[in-house]
């Protein structure tokens, strides 16, 4: 299955139940496991506990949500304006502070007559607006998801050197993968996966000459899957077998004869 988009992931994280594909992915995706771990963090801070007390936003902060859903002109106002004064139809105006001397000393333009204040009493602001605060946990969740996703679509493409399908040999059944990748400073790494450990001692992976008298050991697989450092200079042309054997636990660095799963590189 293929990486969750977005949108998908951001529906995960505000609860939403996508089915047991998606679920199923999210469990065995490092990538979007992490993603949707962010995601969720962010929506269960945008929940306020019994005990939250927050200050208000300034109404750009409503601005950026209502331009980041695309709602429409109806809702532009800021929800979190202060209320007019009852029977006059107009904001009351915050009492001028006084200086130390007693005369009246004035507010800079920017909060004169705003009436703007913290709204700590429970009443119609931002913690009574249930809708405010779902659309703030979709925005935040959407825009992480957006530059998860764009990152994703900037990493370049790794084209393998080379790949084989393993298969089982002999009295064993499970299948596999390998390639080879090679990073910037030349590095070459083979990238090994089995669907399932079937070793009764333990996984060792090798390449091996086609005659099956020559072989390299790369080193111990402790999972179902590993990465592998191939050695400069070495052909892969004259090691193109890639084997995960079964070695008992012996003190013997030879191969054990027992393969597990086989296949052969090919460009």
């Amino acid at each position: 299955m293929q990486h969750l988009d977005p949108e998908s992931l951001s529906l995960l994280a505000l609860g939403e139940e996508l089915g047991d594909d998606a679920a199923e992915h999210v469990r065995s995706c490092p990538g979007c496991a992490a993603e949707y771990s962010s995601l969720r963090r962010a929506v269960v801070a945008a929940k306020p506990g019994p005990a939250a007390i927050l200050e208000s936003p300034g109404p750009q902060v409503w601005a950026g949500i209502h331009s980041a859903l695309g709602l429409s002109s109806a809702v532009a106002a800021d929800p979190l304006g202060s209320p007019t004064s009852s029977g006059s139809g107009r904001q009351s105006s915050p009492p001028q502070p006084q200086s130390p001397t007693g005369t009246v000393t004035a507010l800079p333009s920017g909060e004169a007559g705003s009436g703007r204040k913290p709204d700590r009493s429970g009443g119609s602001g931002w913690l009574r607006r249930p809708g405010v605060w779902l659309a703030a946990a979709a925005a935040t969740a959407l825009l992480a998801a957006g530059v998860f996703w764009s990152v994703q679509q900037n990493q370049p493409v790794v084209t393998p050197l080379a790949q084989a399908e393993l298969a089982p040999v002999d009295q064993h059944s499970a299948t596999g993968s390998a390639r080879v990748v090679e990073a910037k400073d030349g590095q070459r790494t083979l990238e090994v996966r089995v669907d399932k450990n079937e070793a009764r001692g333990y996984q060792e992976v090798w390449l091996i000459a086609p005659d099956l008298t020559r072989l390299v050991s790369l080193g111990v697989m402790t999972s179902e899957s590993g990465t592998f450092p191939v050695p400069a200079g070495l052909d892969l042309a004259e090691y193109p077998i890639v084997d995960v054997s079964d070695e008992p636990v012996d003190g013997n660095p030879a191969h054990s004869s027992v393969s597990i799963v086989r296949g052969i590189l090919a460009s």
